[in-house]
């Protein structure tokens, strides 16, 4: 067997399958759990709108309450508020942000309560017209689910992590029906990792989900959409549609908390603000009836170029301002369809002029753009805007605008709508991530091999002496009885050994002062993050290293100095500017490459 052999692309995970396992049942449940979501919608829409107790699905712009459809609203927020304040505050927002805290900051544990709540609060907010979607409350349901039922298995809080964020990702793909793009948002939002470990029972429980919505939904694409292939002109086009959707992106999230920070300043109890809210969301519902609720056949229009300019522009004002109220004011709703419609309808303005292509492709590439820059997940949002639709042609344009969009929001941006919540309450996400070079290399990478040990004879008061007097060279050295490793002598413990045993003046061998402890140790073939965990945990500063736990064979040691090795050069990969060859333009003669080195 190769030397190398324990180097892999992976880590090995003996747990994945029981994982697996759990994984696929989280997707099934996630998928039941959107099913009664949507329900809920649809009830209370025709409980409050239509004044019926019927699951059929009707949008609440055909209802014939006049100037009174502005209370409806009120109703529901006042509902959520009470069910915040004297059930949950976890179910206020749109439910990204809280299962991110959860993940990062819970130890991925979510309470019962948050798993019936929310659905119930989402249904009622929607129901009686609140301008969200229905994924930001099923990516916390399905997560809150998950959750539950990864607590009542033994667990680590990584696996529990997985589980949850499981639940998550299949509550959206139950919804959508855009597996992969769930994935992505996985990826890109939840996971903070790219690991087997997780990424594939989470990719699991999508494809469940995937299987288990054409029972319940159907199959088929939400917004199914043709549009011809991109030309030349079209690059351009999609440059101002990225750096417009970015634009939109960042005023929308800036409008969002500035909106927040408004009700914080108000001299009442947080429980009124969503009534508050529902009060702006019903003025626009009135101005605007197709404003109101989930509007996915808002978005169909759009997409489809159904709705003309004008209207366009007023459903867009009025949507964008409704949602950064009602999202404001602490009640409870998604993110994802009110951008998917606010980018429709910027789209949808801007094909009246953008040149290349058909105008029919620009609402779906502003859709796509907007969503991805807000949330900060640009794979997510193209990928999801191809699962919606499946226009295959639309794929470059909508790769094009949308790393444009989310280039732009990075800049103008500290933090994503996402995060910036998170940061209000104290914790800051760093959501950049590479590989550790820690994880990258072992132990027998960075070890010193060549190690100078003690006998298991020696005696303490000797060893004290010889090793650590005056003229001591080194903190610390292996105890070895012949080539087996039976502890490591420093000074604070030797001289521990010589306290606790006054008596033996001394005269207790090493061998018999290490009898009782069973020593740390290190093994060639483990990462250095491992190892260096070793050392946190034990309060260690060096472990010897052996060939292997039966044999105890001494082959080096390893100091917290040793794994900072990999550091260094991952530090000189970031910084260190190097430059080999330069280009020397000769009159005359042909260009030569010159080799130089510069570094800086």
């Amino acid at each position: 067997m190769s030397l190398d052999s324990h180097k892999r692309d992976f880590s090995a995970n003996s747990r994945l399958p029981g994982i697996f396992a759990l994984a696929a049942c989280i997707g099934m449940v996630s998928t039941l759990a959107a099913y009664v979501l949507l329900n809920l919608i649809h009830l209370f829409t025709n409980l409050f709108f239509f004044g019926t107790l019927s699951f059929a699905e009707r949008s609440p712009a055909t209802n014939t309450l006049g100037f009174w459809v502005v209370g409806v609203p009120v109703v529901g927020g006042l509902i959520v508020g009470l069910m915040a304040r004297y059930g949950s505050e976890k179910i206020r927002g749109h439910g990204i942000p809280e299962a991110i805290e959860a993940i990062l900051f819970g130890k991925s544990k979510m309470s019962p309560k948050v798993a019936v709540l929310k659905p119930l609060s989402s249904g009622i907010v929607i129901g009686s017209g609140g301008p969200f979607g229905a994924e930001g409350p099923i990516i916390m349901t399905g997560g809150a689910l998950g959750s539950l039922i990864a607590q009542c298995v033994k667990l680590t809080s990584a696996e529990r992590k997985t589980l949850l964020v499981a639940g998550a990702a299949a509550g959206m793909t139950a919804v959508f029906g855009t597996p992969v793009a769930a994935v992505l948002l996985a990826v890109e939002l939840l996971l903070f990792e790219w690991r087997p470990r997780s990424f594939l029972p989470v990719a699991m429980a999508c494809a469940v989900a995937g299987f288990a919505r054409a029972i319940f939904f159907g199959t088929g694409p939400l917004f199914p959409l043709e549009t011809a292939a991109p030309d030349g002109w079209s690059l351009i086009s999609c440059v101002i549609a990225g750096l417009l959707s970015g634009a939109l992106a960042s005023g929308l999230s800036a409008a969002l908390y500035k909106v927040e920070d408004l009700f914080g300043k108000l001299p009442i109890h947080w429980m009124w603000w969503p009534a508050l809210g529902g009060l702006v969301v019903g003025i626009g519902g009135w101005l605007e009836p197709r404003a109101l609720g989930v509007g996915y056949d808002v978005i169909g229009d759009l997409l489809h170029q159904h709705i003309a300019l004008q209207i366009a522009l007023l459903l867009l004002a009025v949507k964008a301002i409704m949602w950064v109220v009602a999202l404001g004011s602490g009640t409870s709703g998604g993110v994802l369809a009110p951008l998917l419609m606010l980018g429709a309808g910027l789209g949808t303005v801007l094909s009246h002029w953008l040149p290349g292509n058909q105008p029919a492709l620009w609402p779906l590439v502003c859709m796509a753009a907007t969503l991805g820059a807000t949330l900060g997940a640009p794979l997510t949002a193209i990928v999801f805007a191809f699962g919606l639709t499946h226009d295959g042609n639309a794929l470059l344009p909508l790769l094009t605008a949308t790393l444009i969009a989310h280039g732009l929001s990075t800049v103008m941006m500290r933090r994503s709508i996402m995060t910036e919540k998170i940061a209000r309450r104290g914790y800051h996400i760093y959501r950049e991530y590479g590989v550790d070079p820690l994880e990258r290399h072992y132990v027998d990478e960075v070890m010193t091999a060549s190690v100078e040990s003690l006998g298991a004879a020696m005696t303490v008061s000797e060893t004290l002496a010889k090793y650590f007097g005056a003229a001591q060279v080194r903190r610390a050295y292996p105890v070895v009885r012949g080539d087996a490793v039976i502890g490591v002598a420093d000074r604070q413990l030797l001289e521990d050994f010589y306290r606790e045993k006054p008596e033996l003046n001394g005269g207790l061998s090493l061998a018999d002062a290490f009898k009782q402890r069973s020593p740390a140790y290190a093994l060639p073939n483990e990462t250095c993050r491992l190892v260096a965990t070793r050392l946190v945990v034990h309060h260690l500063e060096r472990l010897p290293v052996v060939a292997d736990p039966k044999t105890m064979r001494l082959v080096g040691i390893v100091s917290r100095s040793d794994l900072l090795k990999p550091s260094l050069a991952h530090f000189e990969e970031e910084h260190k500017r190097e430059r080999f060859r330069r280009l020397t333009p000769v009159l005359g003669k042909r260009r030569r490459f010159a080799p130089v080195r510069k570094s800086s």
